[in-house]
Parts: structure tokens; sequence; C-alpha cells
């Protein structure tokens, strides 16, 4: 089984791509905005936006991975601070980690994706570049990405 952590600014496709790649795997995919938009349609506040989600999901995907299944995290992951919580979790439970870097390598199209550009200014503003590992991935570029994730996250996982 498998930790991947598909990350990158909003508009940028990793969500659309970590959909795809988690139906051919399979893998159960958690998106940390989708567990963000539930705990403020329940009014759930907090004083770092987004925080608590990145926690809902990190419990979520520790079940999950001991249940035995592969896990695909989606979230913008900006700092290390956040990127740590999957380094953390993988160590602890002993299953390979395996990020994946995804961007739009077109500003036009990203804009068309994007639902606010000012979120996607916000989150460049404070995205730290990622050190590491990783596989990037251009979804602008990119005709067919989902292969080449595939292989890259099931490389000696078996």
């Amino acid at each position: 089984m498998v930790l991947a952590v598909f990350a990158g600014l909003p508009g940028v496709g990793k969500s659309t791509l970590a959909q795809q790649v988690g139906a051919a795997m399979p893998a159960t995919v958690l998106a940390v905005d989708t567990i963000d938009v539930a705990l403020r349609a329940y009014d759930v506040t907090e004083p770092r936006p987004g925080y608590a989600a990145y926690g809902v999901v990190a419990a979520l995907a520790e079940t999950q991975l001991l249940m035995g299944h592969h896990v695909i995290v989606d979230a913008v992951n900006p700092v290390k601070g956040a990127r740590q919580l999957w380094v953390d979790l993988a160590d602890r439970l002993d299953v390979p980690l395996r990020v994946v870097e995804v961007f739009c390598g077109d500003d036009d199209e990203h804009r068309r994706r994007a639902n606010s550009w000012a979120d996607v200014l916000k989150s460049r503003a404070e995205y730290e570049p990622y050190v590491g590992p990783r596989l990037v991935v251009d979804t602008f570029l990119a005709k067919e990405p989902v292969k080449p994730v595939l292989n890259y996250l099931t490389f000696r996982t078996s």
C-alpha cells in the first residue's frame, strides 16, 4: 500500500488527476477542500482556516492505510508544516510516501480552471518550494498523465 500526496496550487488540476488515478489504482481519495467545505457548512470555525481539515484527512488516511488501502491525499500543501504531516504518517505506519506535485504551465489555462484567481494568488504567495523526491506533473502539457503517475505510485509497493 502507498500514501500518495497530490500537492499544488488551486486550479492546477490536482483533484481531477487524483480522482482519475484513484479510480485506476484503486485508492481512497481524500480531499482537504471537501472536508474544509463540510466543516464550514456546519459552522465549524477555526483561527487558522483549513488547518482542521488537514487533521481530519490525516486521521481518515491513517484508518484507510491500516485497513490496507492505498490512499491519495488531495491538498494544496503549501508549506513544510502541512507536508510534514504526511511524512510523519507514512513513517509511523511504515508505508511508502509518494509526492505528486501538480502544476499548470500556462497561466491563461490556469486562470480559466481556477474558481478564484485571488485564492490562487494568495496560495502562490505562501507556497514554499518542494524539496525531495517527487513526481512533477504539468497538467497543461501532459495529455495522458494518469499512466506515468500510476507507474510512480506503484514503484516498489507490491
